[in-house]
């Protein structure tokens, strides 16, 4: 039979992840897809509380946070530029902003205060990376997770190296020897920057985790390859299509989940769809 695809052989799973496990995702939109996922197949999830990150750096930040659970103060509050004159942090995405200081900070904080005692107990961490790109705040000085729709003039733009990754993925490792962790690139293409200057992006976010010597999940590759079609694209072309996402989501349950507990995820799975179709009707 002829081949119609390049499949992508998975290394085996060391860490994976088990109905009793508590496990924080973090990172790109990515980690909403397979977050959300999780969270419909029952699993104990805490995915992203403080919205998409895309870079190292504000994972770092974030997760160093969760660790301090630092509350947040009005030194931190920003006004979203373009217009929107509501509230929010670099350290958040727009989704957190709020019309007032008072409202952003209360809700800041609680989500902060509820993630932390989360990730205080959690034993699993997967972290999915977007883009090795990040801006920094001239005047602050600091990586952002989000410039908020302000003046470009106001950042400066930075390409994280492998090593600086390396670095940064291995001091949230060293902080949590408690935890196990998980590493996953993005198959979201960053096309601002041209082709070429996507593939530098994942391929510095790529070597990186490698030299981390953590367990990978190659949902980037299982993109680019099996999928490689643009049928498998949303309409921008650069996200993965609901369809696509759902493929990777499966290949990473295969890959993680134990034989032992498939007949629970498919329990759970058809419990999910009949909520999910009552709901409809």
């Amino acid at each position: 039979m002829l081949k119609l695809q390049t499949p992508v052989n998975d290394a085996v799973c060391r860490t994976g992840i088990s109905y009793n496990d508590r496990i924080l995702m973090i990172g790109s939109c990515f980690s909403e897809n397979i977050g959300t996922m999780l969270k419909n197949y029952g699993f104990d999830v805490c995915v992203n509380p403080f919205g998409t990150l895309y870079n190292p750096a504000s994972v770092a930040q974030s997760i160093q946070r969760l660790i301090t659970r630092d509350k947040y103060t009005a030194d931190d509050c920003v006004e979203i530029g373009a217009g929107d004159s509501r509230i929010c942090s670099f350290h958040h995405h727009t989704s957190f902003a709020r019309p007032s200081v008072g409202e952003f900070l209360e809700n800041a904080n609680a989500r902060l205060e509820e993630a932390g005692n989360f990730f205080k107990d959690c034993n699993k961490v997967i972290i999915t990376l977007g883009t090795s790109w990040c801006f920094r705040h001239s005047d602050r000085n600091m990586i952002v997770s989000n410039c908020l729709k302000r003046n470009p003039k106001e950042f400066r733009r930075e390409f994280l190296p492998s090593s600086e990754t390396a670095s940064l993925l291995k001091g949230i490792m060293n902080s949590c020897p408690d935890k196990e962790f998980i590493f996953t690139v993005s198959p979201i293409r960053h096309l601002k920057d041209g082709a070429h200057g996507n593939q530098l992006s994942k391929a510095s976010l790529l070597l990186g985790i490698d030299e981390t010597g953590a367990e990978y999940f190659p949902a980037y590759e299982i993109m680019m390859d099996e999928l490689r079609d643009y049928r498998f694209y949303a309409d921008d072309m650069c996200h993965p299509s609901q369809l696509a996402a759902n493929y990777i989501g499966e290949r990473f349950l295969e890959w993680a989940l134990p034989e032992s507990e498939r007949g629970r995820l498919n329990e759970n799975i058809r419990a999910w769809r009949h909520g999910c179709h009552i709901t409809k009707q």
